[in-house]
């Protein structure tokens, strides 16, 4: 019996060691599982801190791109508007001429003895394209009076005037009609200031 009770005791032993070893083990293994899992986090948070870069990086990129392409719109629009109005004003001043011709023959018209019925048919003629001009923005420049504007006049010559009240640089008469849309100066007004 006393075999059996040391038998019993060394199974015992051997039991309390091996959960002993496995306790040690497994304390061992959480504490090398737990080493793991700190070193994994930390290479978590180093990718979580490029992939942060990288997202502020392609954001900063897109960012950029979008400011680029809507100047590039903008840029484009108002190339596009600049060639049509530019466009507009050439086919315009095609016929400027033929509006001022229309002017003068209905001016000396006045002075002569004319059809009224051929008058009547050039007066609706010379409306329609006063009408057209309107229609487009175009705007005469035909005041006279006014002082010189060298954006608008084109001095062909100078002269006193016969009143003496008038003041010097001042558009005494116009010679040609001027046409201008928006602040664009078609053609200038070929006149005679005033010393």
């Amino acid at each position: 019996m006393s075999e059996t009770k040391d038998k019993i005791d060394q199974n015992t032993e051997e039991e309390k060691n091996h959960e002993v070893a496995e306790e040690q083990s497994s304390a061992s293994y959480e504490g090398v599982e737990r080493e793991e899992l700190i070193r994994q986090l930390e290479e978590l948070k180093e990718q979580n801190g490029t992939f942060q870069e990288q997202l502020s990086e392609a954001k900063d990129a897109h960012l950029r791109k979008a400011a680029e392409f809507e100047n590039f719109r903008k840029r484009v629009q108002r190339e596009r508007s600049q060639i049509y109005e530019s466009a507009k004003a050439n086919a315009l001043e095609d016929f400027l001429s033929i509006s001022d011709d229309l002017s003068r023959t209905l001016e000396a018209s006045n002075e002569l003895e004319v059809n009224p019925t051929f008058l009547e048919g050039v007066t609706l003629v010379a409306n329609k394209f006063d009408e057209v001009l309107e229609k487009h923005g175009v705007l005469r420049i035909d005041q006279e009076g006014v002082p010189f504007d060298v954006d608008l006049h084109d001095a062909l010559m100078r002269r006193k005037p016969e009143n003496e009240s008038i003041e010097s640089d001042r558009v005494l008469k116009v010679i040609e009609n001027g046409y201008k849309i928006g602040d664009r100066t078609i053609r200038h007004a070929k006149v005679i200031v005033s010393e």
